[in-house]
């Protein structure tokens, strides 16, 4: 019996062992947002990770309880698809067309590679966030929108310039926030209109 045992936890380790692995290629998956620096455009494990971060910070200007162990492990893993899927910039209109179907097969293949239990755990985490109904999604879908919008004015709105974002998008993006957040959505707009102050955001 307590071989038996044994035998079974190596299997689910080297699945464990495999998965860590695989998810390791997120490091090289760069996304349009530049780091407040300016030099160089994060990757999505470094984007998980601040927002992971944020969600400790940020959690008490919610309207809702949240449940913060949750949500961090949402946001960690929430981009893990782009390893197959690729980066979709949030203002490409082509390449929203198809995120979903190259998302959600990602999502098989990625999660699938866990032992079932921790799989099927993190896919509906995944899913959750996909939906945006909790209001545990609706605090990482704020933290996974503000974080970039942060560094975008950090980094003197080079993403937004580069590819002539005007205001609208920004705010078509984001029209869901004032229900989570009203101090952020107005936090938002503030940085929106220093941006179309200054030349790097465009107005309507």
């Amino acid at each position: 019996m307590e071989q038996k045992q044994n035998t079974e936890q190596r299997k689910r380790l080297e699945k464990q062992i495999r998965f860590i692995i695989e998810v390791d290629k997120v490091k090289n998956i760069f996304r349009q947002t530049y780091l407040a620096d300016g030099q160089r455009k994060e990757n999505d494990a470094e984007h998980s990770w601040h927002l992971a971060l944020s969600a400790v910070l940020l959690k008490e200007h919610m309207k809702e309880e949240v449940d913060l162990a949750k949500v961090m492990i949402m946001v960690l893993i929430h981009d893990l698809v782009e390893i197959d899927a690729g980066d979709t910039y949030a203002y490409d209109a082509a390449g929203a067309a198809t995120k979903r179907e190259r998302e959600v097969k990602a999502a098989t293949r990625i999660f699938g590679l866990l032992p079932e239990d921790q799989g099927a755990y993190f896919r509906s985490l995944w899913d959750e966030f996909e939906e945006y109904e909790t209001a545990d999604a609706k605090f990482a879908h704020l933290l996974d929108n503000f974080q970039p919008l942060l560094l975008n004015d950090a980094s003197e709105g080079r993403s937004w310039e580069e590819h002539g974002v005007h205001k609208s998008q920004v705010c078509r993006r984001n029209e869901r926030i004032p229900d989570t957040s009203e101090i952020v959505w107005e936090k938002m707009l503030e940085i929106m209109d220093k941006h179309i102050a200054e030349g790097h955001l465009k107005a309507d």
